[in-house]
């Protein structure tokens, strides 16, 4: 039996309801997060540059990518380097090249031509980080008015976040000012992935179809007197902690968000 993959699903949902903004959503999100493997033109060299193989179809060029091993293999029916990335990454390194992204072509039922312009959306939109709260807090309550999607996609963004912070409330506020909204509050969050955390929270409201401004970010130390009050009231989400040392072997190309490889 042909697999399935996660990929393949959300293609389906979008060509179901092609007017569906959230379907669509979900398809770019599903992308950004998968393992994609990328047609190379040769092997990755030692200082992780890459040189993927471009295909000029005319009016638009376009580079490859396969969410399985075996679907590139099929489609490539010969031995052909590559390498595997996520689609964020991806993303961030075509974007301004003037190329698009061809998924899965002649091989799944999730088979896609993306053009440049939908490639540099999707690198803006994962770019976006929200203002963190500067306003001073006057009140908290419990959240309402939701969309049971955002509640999913942060559930599903911080339950991938191992050991970057301990928990998160989400919560109903009314600022000092006499304005009032939701908050998403991480408690104990490693400073130098307090970045990674905000963006992950954006990320969820956009790919839930929601606008950037119905949700603040804020971190919050565990002895902090409003951490207290947003325990009682809040939605809270406990993000996995490592239970074992954590090992750093070599890393692949890629692998390191920081040090993309480099387009050559």
């Amino acid at each position: 039996m042909t697999e399935i993959t996660p990929l393949d699903q959300a293609h389906a949902g979008m060509e179901a309801a092609p007017e569906d903004d959230s379907a669509r959503l979900r398809f770019f999100e599903r992308l950004a997060e998968s393992e994609l493997f990328l047609m190379l033109a040769e092997d990755a060299s030692d200082d992780d540059q890459i040189t993927p193989e471009v295909f000029d179809l005319g009016d638009a060029r376009y580079v490859l990518v396969f969410d399985r091993e075996e679907r590139l293999s099929r489609f490539a029916d010969q031995p052909t380097p590559y390498v595997a990335l996520s689609g964020r990454v991806i993303a961030g390194m075509l974007a301004g090249q003037g190329i698009g992204l061809g998924v899965n072509l002649d091989v799944a039922p999730s088979a896609i031509l993306l053009p440049d312009t939908a490639v540099a959306w999707l690198k803006d939109t994962l770019d976006h980080t929200p203002d963190e709260v500067a306003a001073h807090i006057a009140e908290v309550f419990p959240p309402a008015g939701l969309p049971e999607s955002l509640i999913s996609a942060l559930d599903g963004k911080l339950a991938t976040a191992m050991g970057l912070a301990h928990c998160a409330y989400l919560v109903g506020i009314a600022y000092d000012s006499g304005a009032r909204g939701h908050l998403l509050a991480f408690v104990g969050a490693v400073p130098e992935a307090q970045e990674a955390l905000a963006k992950a929270a954006a990320e969820a409201l956009t790919f839930s179809g929601i606008e950037a401004g119905a949700m603040d970010v804020g971190f919050f130390r565990a002895s902090d007197p409003l951490t207290a009050s947003m325990e009682r009231v809040g939605l809270r989400f406990d993000l996995p902690q490592a239970q074992e040392p954590v090992t750093h072997p070599v890393a692949a190309p890629g692998s390191d968000p920081d040090k993309p490889p480099r387009l050559r």
